[in-house]
Protein backbone atom coordinates (compact mmCIF):
# COMPACT_ATOMS: atom_id res chain seq x y z
CA UNK A 1 0.00 0.00 0.00
CA UNK A 2 0.82 3.51 -0.82
CA UNK A 3 0.17 5.94 1.53
CA UNK A 4 0.16 9.99 1.03
CA UNK A 5 -0.64 13.31 3.07
CA UNK A 6 -2.16 15.24 0.73
CA UNK A 7 -3.28 18.48 2.84
CA UNK A 8 -4.87 20.18 0.18
CA UNK A 9 -7.43 17.26 -0.16
CA UNK A 10 -10.73 18.88 1.54
CA UNK A 11 -14.06 18.22 -0.30
CA UNK A 12 -15.89 15.54 -2.40
CA UNK A 13 -15.06 16.99 -5.63
CA UNK A 14 -11.24 16.45 -4.71
CA UNK A 15 -11.84 13.08 -3.88
CA UNK A 16 -13.07 12.44 -6.99
CA UNK A 17 -10.11 14.09 -8.69
CA UNK A 18 -7.48 12.35 -7.61
CA UNK A 19 -9.14 9.08 -7.57
CA UNK A 20 -9.79 9.90 -11.32
CA UNK A 21 -6.20 10.74 -11.77
CA UNK A 22 -4.92 7.84 -9.87
CA UNK A 23 -6.83 5.21 -11.44
CA UNK A 24 -5.88 6.89 -14.65
CA UNK A 25 -2.25 5.82 -14.39
CA UNK A 26 -3.20 2.09 -12.67
CA UNK A 27 -6.30 0.97 -13.43
CA UNK A 28 -6.63 -1.69 -11.25
CA UNK A 29 -5.77 0.51 -8.13
CA UNK A 30 -7.87 0.70 -4.81
CA UNK A 31 -8.28 4.11 -4.00
CA UNK A 32 -9.49 5.37 -0.46
CA UNK A 33 -8.88 9.32 0.36
CA UNK A 34 -9.92 10.32 4.12
CA UNK A 35 -11.40 13.67 4.20
CA UNK A 36 -10.31 13.97 8.15
CA UNK A 37 -6.83 12.87 7.96
CA UNK A 38 -6.18 14.47 4.19
CA UNK A 39 -4.51 10.85 3.72
CA UNK A 40 -4.74 9.05 0.59
CA UNK A 41 -4.56 5.43 0.20
CA UNK A 42 -3.39 3.27 -2.88
CA UNK A 43 -3.64 -0.29 -3.13
CA UNK A 44 -2.81 -2.34 -6.22
CA UNK A 45 -0.46 0.43 -8.16
CA UNK A 46 2.79 -1.11 -9.03
CA UNK A 47 4.64 2.42 -9.54
CA UNK A 48 4.63 4.73 -6.42
CA UNK A 49 6.44 7.66 -8.60
CA UNK A 50 3.54 7.60 -11.02
CA UNK A 51 0.86 7.73 -8.16
CA UNK A 52 2.34 10.34 -7.24
CA UNK A 53 2.94 12.48 -10.12
CA UNK A 54 -0.45 11.85 -11.61
CA UNK A 55 -1.98 13.41 -8.15
CA UNK A 56 0.62 16.26 -8.98
CA UNK A 57 -1.04 16.73 -12.39
CA UNK A 58 -4.35 17.23 -11.01
CA UNK A 59 -3.34 20.08 -8.87
CA UNK A 60 -2.35 18.52 -5.21
CA UNK A 61 0.68 18.19 -3.28
CA UNK A 62 1.15 14.81 -1.99
CA UNK A 63 3.76 13.91 0.20
CA UNK A 64 4.76 10.00 0.38
CA UNK A 65 3.94 9.06 4.05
Amino acid sequence: MIEFEVKDVTCGHCVATVTKAVEAVAASAQVQVDLATHVVRVEGAPDADAVESAIREAGYTPVRK
